[in-house]
């Protein structure tokens, strides 16, 4: 059925592409030759390693470790610290450092026992995420004291639970108030692995989880793999039960640090590129391989620059620091950037072995009506969506541009390469909120995600060098883009939108078919043209004034689009 009714659409000749033979790739193919054979991954991999072995949270020792060894790399390549540089330099960079709020956090060491048994229920040896964030330290010696079983928060009414441990199989912040700031609890132990982490599978798996900063109360959390809850579910059936939980952490003042790297734009310099990548979080993938692949990505670039075998006419610039809040503040202050950002693109967890982890990598969308209705081979990742509105649109060639290069690298090297709709979460969500195209790339489903299994044998260089290579391809085509890149992505717009539309109203027929309404299946193909039009009518931001000739190309394009959808939609009737 599907079928026959895509070869019953008549495809109307789109003049852009009917006219001109040429498109992206005669752009793309110098910049994958360039860069290919610069991109080992050796750097990438190297400092993945270095720094994953840390637990790391702005201001603790493993974030500042990897922070000063991203200086270090960035001068041997040539980046000259921004306070002793010249006007002439053009590869600059800065560690911004700001005072914490808050004290920062670092885990020591820690073990769970049942009182009575040798053998350790955990260990922070084995298990690193085994200690919630921002737990405090228990007693010299650590404290024995009796589970209390609570199923359900209704238990609170009636259990009294002060000066005893809570076991729970729920989140934690649901338990924090009435446990301990209310109830009165020594600390809590948890278990609640989702499904996705296949848990009776990876059975010593533990996925990080916090509790609140409080000054003034002594509180901590453990949480357990599958196979320590179950070890402890079965020891509680036999009876009551004591566990001794000593924990060591450290808690101090501290500050923030971010690691911005620009490489100055020769024509148009107030115009930019930013890459993000956060160094927070303990695992390997996440996100210690985004850390690592930029840090190849801008050296590579400054090898480049600096041999005169690649110009930037715009900046580009590379930015790692805490997630989402450090790109945000980058966002918002426009008086430490002497550039405007024109596109955003985040790299989180952009290194993984999928043979072990699972899932593919992924290319997460700007919001585009597959975020409305997701159907077809569109599909949310595990992590998950919510359902957007039109409004929520955020219309920009950036998605098929990104999307264009990157399927042909991974043609190229025979490795899959998908997208997913919207879902938010990572540095791409600060530049969408200040309306600048942004989008994401990543991987999902990760059976080890978040969970201190996370570690570099999960890590696949191939896959870094991959990421990287389709990064810098897009950045150099951005900031080097002129109004023939414009024109040749006018030609690439126009064929995206022609297969959309033709896939959107094969689906919205077969819709009919099972008892859809016309009506609605219409106001889909509407809104993912008018999606397009929006999208091709941003192809001018591409050029530094107006352009006559360009804006009547991109006028002649929307046009043919618009009569496509006229044309499909009168055949679903």
């Amino acid at each position: 059925m599907k079928f026959s009714i895509l070869t019953s659409i008549i495809l109307i000749c789109i003049l852009p592409s009917c006219s001109q033979t040429s498109d992206l790739t005669s752009v793309t193919s110098a910049y994958f030759d360039l860069v290919r054979p610069e991109f080992t991954g050796d750097v990438a991999f190297e400092t993945t390693a270095f720094v994953e072995q840390f637990w790391r949270v702005a201001g603790n020792t493993g974030f500042n470790e990897s922070v000063y060894r991203i200086a270090s790399k960035l001068e041997k390549a040539g980046y000259v610290l921004e306070e002793n540089a010249s006007p002439e330099d053009r590869l600059v960079y800065r560690i911004e450092k700001r005072p914490m709020k808050r004290p920062t956090w670092e885990p020591v060491s820690a073990s769970l026992t049942i009182a009575g048994e040798d053998e350790y229920l955990l260990n922070s040896s084995s298990n690193r995420n085994m200690v919630y964030l921002n737990s405090n330290s228990t007693p010299e010696g650590g404290v024995t004291a009796e589970i209390v079983h609570i199923k359900s928060l209704e238990d609170f009414e009636t259990t009294s639970v002060k000066g005893k441990i809570i076991f729970a199989e729920m989140r934690s912040y649901k338990l924090y108030g009435p446990a301990i700031a209310e109830g009165g609890a020594l600390g809590i132990i948890t278990y609640d692995n989702p499904s996705y982490l296949q848990p009776e599978k990876n059975t010593t798996s533990i996925q990080f989880r916090s509790i609140p900063y409080d000054e003034n109360i002594n509180a901590w959390g453990i949480a357990l793999s599958y196979a320590a809850k179950e070890k402890l579910k079965a020891a509680m059936s036999e009876g009551p039960v004591k566990v001794k939980a000593d924990i060591k952490t450290r808690i101090y003042p501290s500050e923030e640090l971010t690691v911005v790297a620009n490489v100055q734009g020769a024509e148009l310099p107030g115009e930019s590129l930013v890459f993000s990548a956060h160094i927070q979080e303990p695992g390997a993938n996440d996100n210690a391989t985004g850390v690592g692949t930029q840090l190849e990505m801008a050296m590579i670039t400054a090898n480049l620059i600096s041999n005169n075998k690649l110009e930037a006419k715009r900046t580009l610039t590379f930015l790692w620091g805490d997630e989402i809040i450090s790109t945000n503040r980058y966002i918002k202050e426009e008086e430490k950037r002497t550039s405007d950002i024109n596109w955003g693109i985040s790299l989180d967890m952009v290194g993984e072995n999928t043979a072990v982890t699972g899932g593919s990598f992924l290319i997460e969308k700007m919001p585009d009506p597959s975020a409305i209705w997701t159907r077809g081979n569109d599909k949310h990742s595990e992590w998950g969506g919510v359902q957007l509105a039109p409004e929520d649109m955020k219309p920009h060639y950036l998605n098929d541009f990104i999307i264009d290069v990157f399927e042909a690298q991974g043609e190229y090297a025979d490795w899959e390469v998908n997208t997913n709709p919207f879902e938010g979460g990572s540095d791409h969500t600060p530049f969408l909120r200040a309306n600048i195209p942004g989008l994401l790339l990543w991987h999902f489903t990760d059976q080890f995600y978040h969970t201190d299994n996370d570690r570099i044998d999960k890590v696949s260089q191939e896959t870094m060098t991959n990421v990287g290579v389709g990064a810098l391809v897009s950045a150099y085509t951005l900031i080097n883009a002129n109004e023939e890149t414009a024109r040749q992505l006018i030609v690439s717009i126009v064929k995206a939108a022609t297969d959309r539309l033709n896939t959107e109203a094969a689906l919205s027929q077969a819709a009919i078919t099972d008892g859809n309404a016309f009506d609605e299946e219409k106001v889909i193909l509407e809104t993912w043209n008018d999606w397009y039009q929006k999208t091709l009518e941003s192809i001018s931001d591409l050029t530094p004034a107006p352009n006559e000739k360009l804006e009547k190309e991109i006028a002649h394009a929307k046009n043919e689009v618009e009569e496509l959808t006229k044309t499909l939609i009168q055949k679903l009737q």
